[in-house]
């Protein structure tokens, strides 16, 4: 009889659990004002990262009660009052596919950039604490004091990265014509994903600094830009569970395999909806002539 009583509290306290982190569907919508310092593609993923957080926020909450910083501009006589987003670490919550394409409307006021987003999209609460995995996206240099988010038409790509625990790593680089590249496992790693043990610093993208065993199988990238700017996405995706990266397509020998957006989105919500310890950062990172 107490054996029967102990696994009913487990079946209450599974399905407790289950309805606690339910996914639910949003619409999220933002008005950013952009600084005359911002590129109008910067602009539009700030608009659209604010939308995202003040969505999961508005459903799940916040970590702390109060984590806005408001800035006051005067501009020609006039008070101008800017309030910065919610840091992704304060909210209790991910967002975790986005359904079709946003839709923005740029207006340009005093030499200043409106810009408004609308976007659907699946969130889900985070019940337990993820991971906290340090990544740093680094240019032209392989330590951390190399760390940018912009970078020049040449300039060499490295990763460096860190987790407490033991697990699996893929990263994939998101460019301005919506393909996904696979720049992590390596083209001729036929694994599909890479094991990295738990409190132990990684470098990638270098042959230099990759294991003798692993000369052979390390890519190095240099980023292009074909136009004046670009604004690309890199996505480093970790998880103690194992898992492998999507189904992708050789190309260009020197070139990543690489998959569509569409497709990419598509198996990484299959991923995050299947593994509820996978943590996903995503990094911005704009190339310039």
């Amino acid at each position: 009889m107490k054996y029967r009583h102990l696994l009913l509290l487990c079946i209450i306290t599974t399905s407790l659990n289950a309805v606690a982190q339910k996914s639910q569907k949003v619409t999220a919508s933002y008005t950013y004002y952009a600084p005359e310092n911002v590129t109008p593609e910067q602009a539009k993923r700030t608009a659209l990262e604010r939308a995202q957080l003040q969505a999961i926020a508005d459903a799940f909450g916040t970590i702390v009660a109060q984590s806005n910083a408001t800035t006051v501009k005067n501009r020609n006589g006039k008070s101008e009052v800017s309030l910065l987003s919610l840091g992704t670490s304060e909210v209790k919550g991910e967002w975790i596919e986005t359904i079709g394409q946003p839709t923005y409307k740029i207006e340009n006021t005093d030499g200043m950039q409106i810009v408004s987003v609308t976007v659907q999209g699946i969130i889900r609460e985070i019940v337990n604490a993820p991971v906290d995995f340090k990544a740093k996206i680094l240019c032209n240099g392989t330590e951390d004091k190399f760390e940018r988010e912009e970078f020049h038409d040449g300039d060499d790509l490295y990763l460096s990265f860190q987790s407490p625990i033991d697990g699996y790593l893929t990263v994939y680089l998101i460019d301005h014509s919506g393909t996904a590249y696979c720049l992590l496992p390596y083209r001729n790693d036929t694994r599909g994903r890479v094991a990295v043990k738990g409190n132990r610093p990684y470098l990638f993208f270098s042959v230099k600094e990759a294991p003798v065993a692993e000369t052979n199988l390390t890519d190095e990238y240099t980023l292009t830009c074909s136009g004046m700017s670009e604004l690309n996405q890199i996505y480093i995706i970790f998880s103690p569970q194992l898992f492998t990266k999507a189904v992708d397509n050789g190309s260009d020998k020197m070139q990543p395999r690489e998959i569509s957006h569409e497709a990419f989105r598509k198996w990484l919500f299959k991923c995050r909806k299947q593994d509820r310890e996978m943590r996903v950062e995503v990094k911005n990172i704009l190339i310039t002539k």
